[in-house]
């Protein structure tokens, strides 16, 4: 740091721009540590419809909250799957209820790694208040999607890449 910007951020700091300065590095400070879940999603390709679907449901603000969160992240592939015409009909506003139901359906509350379900066999109440049953005593299985991607870690939560859309009841 040179002694002009250092006799600028001394100036910059007096009066009431001390406070701003302040709040605003408290609001930046998640950018300078790890990426929150929905962060790493939308920097990664294959999470991209999953990411889109997430926009049009009003959830991106709740993901990006403090959590923690556990998801389990359909791949674009996983929703390729789907028959045909299914994600753009959920994309629709008058859709969005459901959009909402299925998406809240891939989330746990709290932050669960694989190694904490190794061996079990769970049914673990999901955000959207039906459960999902996880096998994890050989791989680890969501309802009948495979984890494929274990443990991605973000500031306030754990994502779970996999295999299928899962699909509440």
């Amino acid at each position: 740091m040179n002694f002009m910007t250092f006799a600028n951020r001394r100036t910059f700091f007096k009066g009431g721009a001390a406070l701003a300065f302040a709040a605003t590095l408290s609001a930046c400070a998640p950018m300078a540590s790890e990426p929150d879940v929905v962060d790493i999603l939308a920097t990664n390709d294959q999470f991209s419809t999953l990411v889109a679907a997430v926009g049009a449901a009003g959830l991106a603000e709740t993901l990006k909250g403090d959590g923690p969160f556990t998801i389990f992240a359909p791949t674009n592939a996983a929703f390729a799957a789907l028959p045909a015409g299914t994600v753009e009909s959920l994309l629709l506003p008058e859709n969005k209820d459901t959009l909402v139901s299925i998406l809240t359906y891939h989330v746990v509350p709290g932050a669960v790694t694989s190694d904490q379900l190794a061996g079990q066999r769970l049914d673990v109440e999901t955000v959207q208040g039906q459960t999902v049953h996880i096998d994890a005593t050989n791989g680890v299985r969501v309802n009948k999607a495979n984890v494929t991607q274990a443990d991605i870690i973000g500031s306030n939560g754990v994502i779970h890449r996999i295999d299928s859309v899962l699909l509440p009841k």
